[in-house]
């Protein structure tokens, strides 16, 4: 309910659906098996899910938050858990947004207790059903609650809540060797415009239905150490063109920062997880070495509407020429459920991890490559430039 509605007294009643001890004991959390699923909530409408809380100590990545709305043959919100509320990499950290907070006494940890809030509204015409899906190898450990209300009707304009999460690793960028905003960036400064762009640049959403998209988290694993920004957000709605429909300025401009990312996390913007933690020596320099981030943006008052369908994208450095790991969730409302994609299988989500010496540990095994970037004939000619000024300094 909006701030200013508080005070309306309205005709709904108020339920929940939790793990608590039905013994009346205080064994309250719920266990799963390895390849489990279970039904945490299965509510009946009209209705609508005002409040997800979850804690766990671990599987972050390895399980799958699942949720279909009226009985669809397809679920609409299909995330790893931590991703889905705010966290990437299966890193632990507590920030505040809007509709997402995390609270951990663990922060920038991997797999350590943490709590987990969604205030994000969820309102269903026939049916709510609420998913926890364990695909990992060890039992779960799960505590949770799922707050909803049920009323006479809906609006006819309520739209349904979606996410649905992707990832690329490592992402085919077609000059990983050139730097970004550093001696010798100019080199990856081609020409980024039309098709070349709808087919290379790294997807967020791509959908076909009537809704608006709302806003998305976005991971990278910065296996380079240096800015791993300076792309553009491109948003197509309804069918291509050119110029997009919203074409912006820059990987951390979209975000809604400027100058790289910074330490903070507010209500429509931030860094849930910033970079500048993750380092093996902790910096204030964003980008000072190889590190781990995760922003996130809402678009409260400015949703992109679409009637037909919507292809959200976003460069990874300027044309697309570097290579790290990305992850992202998208959200959005539909006028009807829409079937979320399925994310990779668990071994292929996993985060990539280093040693103690900070060496990534790649293990192709456990990639799921992005589609590479065809080369053209500027893209050649600027790594052969690159190639002949720092090759040898390498």
């Amino acid at each position: 309910m909006p701030t200013h509605e508080i005070a309306r007294i309205l005709n709904r009643k108020t339920g929940r659906c939790s793990s608590w001890d039905k013994t009346g004991r205080n064994k309250d959390a719920w266990m799963l098996a390895p390849g489990e699923t279970r039904v945490l909530a299965d509510i009946k409408g009209p209705g609508q899910i005002t409040h997800l809380w979850m804690t766990q100590r671990n599987h972050y990545r390895e399980c799958l938050i699942r949720i279909t709305w009226d009985n669809a043959p397809f679920p609409s919100v299909l995330c790893p858990l931590g991703d889905f509320f705010g966290l990437g990499h299966g890193i632990v950290a507590s920030y505040q947004s809007q509709f997402f907070t995390a609270s951990t006494r663990y922060p920038y940890q991997f797999n350590q207790g943490c709590a987990l809030n969604c205030y994000m509204p969820m309102p269903f015409r026939e049916r709510a059903l609420i998913e926890l899906v364990n695909e990992s190898k060890e039992s779960h450990r799960q505590y949770f609650y799922v707050d909803y209300e049920t009323m006479a009707d809906l609006p006819e304009d309520t739209g349904y809540f979606h996410a649905e999460f992707r990832r690329v690793n490592p992402f085919g960028g077609w000059g990983p060797e050139i730097t970004t905003n550093r001696a010798g960036h100019q080199l990856a400064d081609i020409v980024n415009k039309q098709r070349l762009a709808w087919d290379n640049n790294y997807v967020l959403l791509e959908t076909r239905g009537r809704g608006h998209y709302i806003g998305c988290n976005l991971s990278v694993t910065n296996f380079r150490g240096d800015w791993w920004g300076e792309g553009d957000d491109m948003i197509w709605v309804d069918g291509y063109k050119w110029p997009p429909d919203l074409h912006g300025t820059g990987s951390e401009d979209y975000l809604n920062q400027a100058w790289g990312m910074q330490d903070n996390a507010f209500l429509r913007n931030g860094s849930s997880v910033f970079e500048g933690k993750t380092t093996i020596v902790p910096t204030a320099t964003p980008w000072s070495e190889g590190a781990y981030q995760t922003s996130y943006v809402f678009h409260v008052e400015n949703p992109v509407r679409f009637n037909k369908e919507i292809k959200v994208t976003i460069e990874h450095g300027h044309g697309n020429h570097l290579a790290n790991e990305m992850s992202s969730v998208a959200y959005w409302f539909a006028d009807r459920p829409c079937r979320a994609i399925k994310p990779p299988a668990v071994q292929k989500r996993l985060p990539v991890l280093r040693d103690n010496s900070g060496r990534w540990l790649f293990d192709k095994k456990n990639q799921c490559p992005g589609k590479p970037v065809k080369l053209n004939q500027e893209m050649k000619q600027m790594k052969a430039l690159w190639a002949r000024k720092y090759g040898k300094k390498k």
